[in-house]
């Protein structure tokens, strides 16, 4: 185990105000595409190229997921609009602009995930699994109370797992098989309650920070193992997000961004005789 002893860059990230403030932003579940949504719609962008890919003013959107390149989009209005609640969640078809069904909740919806095979719905105190295709229900799973709608979601077939905090006051994140709908594993990450979790590509491994915001950790899925820990800084800081390098294999490097406005770069160098 090593902590803290691989290179570490820090990028100031430019203050930059807007009159047209972004609600909410997601990378595609291969990075290549990413979705923005704003006060007056939603956008899809190429990553590799910038280019605009599609654009729709609609009204404010708080929740835009895509599923990989496909014409499918899972999203959530502001509320500006009744037909934009919060508690809907619209599965929208790009190239026809028109709803294909919509699922209303009774409380509103804080976080969405999806993959080829599940479609995840959290809200404050609940967690919905469905399929996919059919929209049948899984599996509603009782949490903690999430008032961020704290979850990450590994886009592997192989390596199904969706995290979410098992504790809302110490820093527990529970993993769970949402094709095999059981519980994984749960791992005591930090002391703190969570404040940012992330898979790697294949979702082997998950990186997590607390409220605190200085050490962020990174753990073995299968055996619920620490390999690395990284101290951020020595000053409290809120942890925005994190995120592996893409990956066919090992992660090489983990990106965290927070509240002192930098992003650190965290090289990993995994060498499996020095976990």
């Amino acid at each position: 185990m090593t902590s803290g002893r691989h290179a570490r860059n820090k990028t100031e990230m430019p203050n930059q105000s807007s009159s047209h403030p972004i609600l909410c932003a997601s990378f595609n579940q291969d990075n290549s595409c990413f979705a923005i949504g704003t006060k007056d719609g939603f956008k899809i962008f190429d990553c590799d190229t910038g280019r605009l890919l599609y654009d729709r003013v609609v009204g404010a959107f708080i929740i835009v997921e895509m599923l990989y390149r496909s014409s499918l989009l899972a999203i959530v209005g502001a509320g500006e609009q009744p037909s934009l609640s919060p508690r809907r969640l619209c599965l929208f078809n790009t190239i026809n602009g028109a709803a294909l069904r919509e699922l209303n909740f009774l409380t509103s919806i804080l976080a969405v995930r999806v993959n080829r095979k599940r479609l995840i719905v959290v809200l404050k105190e609940h967690t919905y699994i469905y399929d996919v295709n059919t929209l049948e229900i899984k599996r509603i799973i009782d949490t903690v109370p999430n008032l961020q709608g704290l979850c990450a979601y590994s886009a592997s077939m192989d390596n199904p797992y969706l995290a979410f905090p098992a504790s809302s006051t110490e820093g527990s994140v529970l993993i769970y098989n949402v094709m095999d709908l059981q519980s994984h594993c749960e791992i005591r990450a930090h002391r703190s309650p969570l404040a940012a979790m992330a898979f790697s590509s294949n979702g082997t491994y998950i990186a997590t920070a607390s409220e605190q915001g200085t050490i962020i950790r990174v753990h073995l899925i299968s055996d619920a193992t620490k390999s690395y820990s990284f101290r951020r800084g020595s000053y409290p800081s809120t942890i925005f997000s994190l995120s592996f390098g893409p990956s066919a294999d090992l992660p090489d490097i983990l990106l965290a961004t927070s509240s002192s406005g930098s992003i650190h770069i965290f090289s990993l160098g995994f060498d499996l005789n020095e976990r």
